[in-house]
């Protein structure tokens, strides 16, 4: 006899972790009501606590540094389009067109 394993999505689990913080219910009253094993939800919570401070990480340093490589990307395109342009004016000049 198989099963399929359930699975929830990022906003099903964050949902469900809500439900935990807010203590209104007990972590086996959840576990029953949605089916999963109670040990799931508390591995779920706890993965929560754990990570919640990496919603206030500052990543501005982050984004500068890939605004800055898609700046540099673009001057080297421009560079290269220059270059082309110039050679295909020689060109064209060379075979009289």
């Amino acid at each position: 006899m198989s099963s399929t394993r359930r699975r929830f999505t990022p906003e099903e689990k964050a949902q469900i972790v809500l439900e935990i913080l807010k203590e209104e219910k007990s972590v086996s009253q959840l576990a029953s009501e949605h089916g999963i094993h109670a040990n799931v939800l508390n591995r779920w919570k706890s993965e929560a606590v754990q990570n919640l401070s990496q919603l206030f990480v500052d990543d501005r340093k982050g984004i500068t540094k890939m605004k800055k490589e898609y700046d540099q990307k673009i001057d080297e395109l421009y560079a290269e389009v220059g270059k082309l342009t110039t050679q295909l004016s020689w060109i064209k000049k060379k075979s009289g067109h």
